[in-house]
């Protein structure tokens, strides 16, 4: 016992060195050196600056957020001057929804707005963007709702010209521009005129904008036509406000009928 502890406080410590190396050339061999290249990156990357690579997709990185902070900023104003616009007009409160569903070959047809049932909304709201009247609730689920804009060729809206209150009825044509046909064989009307809503509309609110006269045909048959370009940006829009059916105007009595 006394003559193998002396052998080991002479040659124990080499022996540690021997069995350590050995471990170690095992080791390196079996992982390729990675653990010696991790090791040397823990070390060397706080003091070692971001290769081209990785400068680039931080940089790439960066420019993203910049831009989505944009395009926030960018909904934000929307929805603030769409709110705006909202307590404007002589109606109730509406329901913000977003344009979440068009198609290239129904784009001025109809949207699918990204509210519903859920949220209040009833076929045949009212529903309205930047500038103007954009079309009607068709349909509704729980949580979408369909609407028919006003630039569909089945679209019929009843209108008047602002400035002389000529009346007549807006038909889409599928684009901006949609055609009035009016009641008067000489309707004093001019390019420049407002369009809105008239007070005989039964499914509109009296007094909505529609648009502006671009051209007039008096010598249309069967009746005279104007061109009017709609005044809200139908091909580009991403939020709307969406109010409530409106109420169609009462019909007033009959002086000479005896009251009940």
């Amino acid at each position: 016992m006394f003559t193998l502890r002396r052998w080991w406080e002479q040659h124990g410590s080499k022996m540690l060195i021997v069995v350590i190396t050995l471990i170690t050339v095992w080791g390196l061999r079996q992982t390729q050196g990675s653990f010696i290249l991790e090791l040397y990156q823990m070390i060397a990357n706080p003091l070692k600056a971001p290769s081209p690579q990785e400068e680039r997709l931080i940089n790439a990185r960066v420019l993203e957020l910049q831009q989505k902070l944009l395009e926030t900023e960018k909904q934000n104003q929307q929805l603030q001057s769409l709110l705006g616009y909202s307590k404007e007009q002589p109606t109730k409160e509406g329901v913000v929804a977003p344009v979440i569903g068009r198609g290239a070959d129904h784009w001025w047809q109809f949207m699918i707005l990204g509210r519903g049932q859920n949220q209040g909304i009833k076929p045949n709201g009212v529903v309205l963007g930047l500038g103007g009247l954009v079309g009607r609730v068709v349909s509704v689920t729980p949580n979408t709702s369909k609407v028919l804009l006003i630039s569909d060729p089945s679209s019929r809206v009843g209108v008047l010209i602002s400035r002389t209150r000529h009346m007549g009825i807006l038909k889409g044509q599928g684009s901006n521009q949609t055609v009035i046909q009016f009641f008067d064989k000489l309707p004093d009307v001019k390019p420049g005129d407002v369009v809105v809503t008239s007070n005989v509309s039964q499914l509109f609110s009296p007094g909505t904008p529609v648009g502006r006269v671009r051209s007039v045909n008096l010598d249309k048959t069967p009746a005279p036509e104007a061109v009017i370009e709609i005044t809200a940006p139908i091909n580009s829009l991403e939020w709307v406000i969406v109010l409530p059916e409106a109420t169609p105007a009462p019909i007033p009595a009959n002086p000479a009928s005896p009251q009940k």
